[in-house]
């Protein structure tokens, strides 16, 4: 599939789907405790669907109505069962990196849960989750001996000391959602922390489920074991992640775009999009009542932006950089690297497809204002580095055309049809 982005101009209002990293964490959570749990309002995507089936296959029983907002989650009591088959989570690293923690609650003498997943997933590290799995009592090696996928996991979890390098926050979250089912309490000593706040988010769900832990300044955390949480019902919040391509779409197309269901007392770190709008000068009026955001292009000013907590914002924040007078660097936010794809190499070719001025850093991107201009560029199957890509057509003299277009289905299969509801100028067609 392919974007076809045309130059446009948008207004009116759109709402955005639920968070995919909350949607996730509901279904590891639900099928960790007893009882039947209800996830409202789920993000339904490829990620959240893999989560499903992952799910499914360590013993979850999991409906998912295709006419229905609600999702049921019989949970197995943080017993899983050994799956019957590989489990596969597609291109989804949250579904992977959180069951692996899972499958180490497993009994060894029962058996093993082997993961795999698409050629992305399986060229990426899990390095320091699998030492840490191996440290507090589990069992977990990497196929190859290169610490990516195929895993092979079993358990059981005794607790015990660990020190992690959280390159990736996904690492750390995994041990603090399956840790407190460990036989024993586990100790945590972080030497490396990146994108804090999706640590905060899980903590959050540890206090909304009143699991017990002590956080030492995010250095390190004390988890108690032998612990037990029931069915819960929850609705799951829009996600600050996809309306980043909304909001930086707005500040350089817009006039008075709105955008709803954004709540700005949740803890998702892709909120601090708006923040760094702001500071490059856009036009931006928040509504924590209506939970409304609206916004208007302006003349966006370049400015120096620590993109450490928000890896998944570098590549619309790499286009919007193009738009703005003088330079703008992106920086800290090295671990883009080992997302879907290497983001600040892959971004730093395609924009430069289109005429950029960017210049790649180790740890980030310096950007120069550019006329940017239409023509062919490659998704590289990330999804948001496609919707970042098709957000630049907008205010290109000729088309921007996205190849690999289908991998925005991975978190936000309705992008294209919601940016046309706005006004966007954008066709989804095959290659």
């Amino acid at each position: 599939m392919k974007i076809i982005s045309s130059k446009s101009n948008l207004s009116g209002c759109v709402r955005m789907p639920g968070s995919k990293s909350h949607t996730i964490r509901a279904i590891a959570f639900a099928s960790l405790a007893s009882g039947k749990s209800i996830i409202r309002q789920p993000l339904v995507s490829l990620d959240t669907l893999s989560a499903v089936s992952t799910y499914r296959m360590l013993g979850a029983k999991i409906d998912t109505p295709e006419q229905s907002s609600e999702w049921t989650v019989q949970g197995f009591s943080a017993k899983p069962s050994v799956p019957n088959n590989i489990i596969d989570v597609g291109n989804s690293g949250t579904s992977l990196r959180m069951a692996m923690g899972t499958a180490a609650l497993l009994k060894k003498e029962n058996g093993y849960a082997i993961f795999t997943g698409d050629n992305q997933i399986r060229n990426r590290p899990s390095g320091p989750l699998i030492k840490s799995i191996n440290e507090l009592g589990g069992y977990a090696i990497s196929s190859r001996n290169n610490d990516v996928p195929p895993f092979i996991i079993s358990g059981k979890l005794t607790g015990g000391k660990t020190e992690l390098q959280a390159t990736s926050s996904q690492y750390l979250s995994a041990l603090l959602v399956n840790c407190p089912f460990a036989q024993g309490d586990s100790e945590i000593e972080l030497t490396l922390l990146n994108e804090k706040p999706y640590v905060e988010m899980t903590l959050d769900w540890l206090d909304k489920l009143s699991i017990k832990y002590e956080n030492h300044n995010f250095t390190r955390f004390l988890i108690h074991g032998n612990q037990h949480i029931k069915e819960f019902d929850i609705t799951i919040p829009a996600d600050f992640s996809s309306a980043t391509f909304f909001l930086c779409a707005a500040a350089i197309a817009g006039e008075d775009v709105r955008i709803t269901g954004l709540d700005m007392k949740d803890t998702q770190g892709d909120k601090a999009v708006i923040n760094y709008l702001k500071n490059m000068g856009a036009k931006i009026d928040v509504n924590n009542q209506t939970q409304t955001v609206t916004i208007s292009a302006s003349n966006l000013i370049g400015c120096d932006i620590d993109m450490n907590a928000t890896p998944d914002a570098v590549p619309a924040m790499a286009v919007i950089a193009c738009f703005a007078e003088g330079k703008t660097t992106l920086f800290n936010v090295a671990q883009a690297r080992i997302k879907e794809t290497d983001r600040l190499k892959v971004m730093t070719q395609e924009l430069s497809k289109l005429g950029a001025n960017i210049k790649e850093m180790p740890d980030g991107l310096e950007i120069t204002h550019s006329k940017l201009t239409g023509g062919n560029v490659e998704g590289h199957s990330d999804h948001r580095v496609a919707m970042a890509l098709a957000i630049a057509g907008l205010r290109t003299d000729e088309p921007v055309t996205v190849n690999g277009a289908e991998a925005v289905s991975v978190t936000f299969p309705d992008f294209v049809e919601l940016m046309n509801k706005i006004g966007a100028n954008m066709i989804l067609a095959e290659n």
